[in-house]
């Protein structure tokens, strides 16, 4: 976890990175939230009726029949996976690049993460061969492999895995007996949701996946903590759930009332949570494509980004560029990039990324706008990238990377 001792630097940083600007938070949902605020009594472990009832009207409208007593809320998603991961024992196999807080959370547990490479095309998904692979060489190794954690619209890429890919990742976990928590936080903000399939792996083995949606950033205000998960209505799920649910009564992982309260409004989606939904999507979608642009411009690689307020970026064509900046790492990647943009560049070596490699995560959020005021004329634009502000923070982004790549080079 450290770099050796003659390189001269410090700790590699894992784990979340700096948190950034959410969209300004919707009335509607600031008022459910504030009739809520005289709750004195606490929600129960696992989330009251009216969370869970709500959760499974959600899921139902997406094709996973689901009953209350097969769902479990809690103050945010890693709260939940981290019980999940407690309960359910073993190692965990994860592809690589996955979400920041996937590995620390294994690790806390005195448990081992495997990273199984993930296909050029996209992120959330490991390469299915490659899984084999790796869930035979780790037994042969003396290891337990238990649980397959999937992202099929994946934080850090904001790419999809193609539904064919992910059945068969699916069909692999199930040959081999894996258990699969699938993170679908932001399977609602598809860039293009009528060009786009989006399939979750609830669908393809319903007696072997638990699904886990962070409410925070996708249905609520980035700083609401909330997230539900759904158990398979099997035994091995009632157990599962059970131990999750002991977990969280020994953290004392209790989504807050009047939190509980709006998540269960969002959840049923009234117009207003609806339309913000989609408009959040759509500005998602085209300041991501934009800088999207501006990184190919440069020489830099990215995939297309689909979904969600990431893409990832590989600026290995511009090694030698940033050699001349003092740059040869993700880790030096990210103290450059950030310093420059004034805002979070996160390398990869967060989301379990190979230090080496010259990778990050972009965000979407601090392309908005430095105020609350200009995030809402962004969202509410009929084309965001006229805006001065949109406009001069990708200007500032083109700007930080031009030169990288010497004369001659991409422009």
């Amino acid at each position: 976890m450290q770099r050796t001792a003659p390189e001269g630097h410090g700790p590699v940083r894992y784990g979340p990175p700096a948190p950034e600007p959410g969209l300004p938070v919707l009335p509607e949902l600031y008022a459910v939230l504030a009739a809520a605020a005289g709750r004195a009594a606490p929600e129960p472990v696992g989330g009251g009726r009216a969370i869970r009832e709500a959760a499974c009207r959600y899921w139902e409208r997406r094709g996973l029949p689901t009953a209350p007593e097969d769902v479990a809320a809690a103050p945010g998603a890693p709260a939940l996976l981290l019980a999940l991961l407690a309960a359910a024992g073993g190692d965990v196999l994860l592809p690589r690049p996955c979400p920041a807080w996937w590995t620390p959370q294994v690790r806390l547990l005195g448990r081992r993460a495997y990273h199984v490479p993930t296909p050029a095309e996209c992120g959330g998904v490991p390469d299915p061969w490659a899984l084999l692979e790796t869930v035979r060489r780790v037994r042969a190794e003396g290891g337990d492999p238990r649980l397959l954690l999937l992202s099929p619209a994946d934080d850090p890429t904001g790419t999809v895995a193609p539904p064919e890919l992910l059945l068969e990742a699916c069909e692999a976990a199930a040959a081999e007996g894996l258990f699969v928590v699938a993170d679908e936080t932001w399977r609602d903000t598809l860039h293009r949701p009528h060009e786009t399939l989006l399939l979750s792996p609830a669908e393809m083995l319903p007696e072997q996946v638990a699904v886990l949606a962070d409410l925070a950033g996708a249905l609520l205000p980035a700083g609401w903590p909330a997230g539900i998960a759904r158990f398979p209505g099997t035994p091995r799920g009632t157990w599962l759930r059970a131990r999750t649910l002991d977990v969280l009564t020994a953290t004392g992982a209790v989504p807050a009332g009047p939190v509980a309260a709006a998540a269960a409004y969002a959840l049923d989606e009234p117009a207003a949570v609806a339309a913000r939904g989609r408009a959040a999507a759509d500005l998602y979608g085209a300041v991501a494509a934009a800088a999207h642009h501006v990184l190919l411009g440069a020489g830099a690689l990215a995939r297309p980004p689909e979904a969600g307020p990431y893409l990832y970026a590989d600026l290995t064509p511009l090694r030698a560029g940033l050699a001349r900046q003092g740059v040869g790492d993700a880790m030096e990647l990210e103290d450059w990039l950030g310093s420059r943009l004034g805002a979070p560049a996160p390398g990869g070596q967060r989301f379990a990324d190979d230090l080496g490699e010259l990778r990050f995560r972009l965000a979407t959020g601090p392309l908005l706008g430095g105020t609350e005021e200009e995030r809402l004329a962004a969202l509410s634009a009929r084309d965001p990238l006229v805006l001065p502000h949109v406009r001069q923070a990708l200007d500032a982004l083109a700007e930080v990377l031009a030169g990288l790549a010497g004369p001659g080079g991409p422009t």
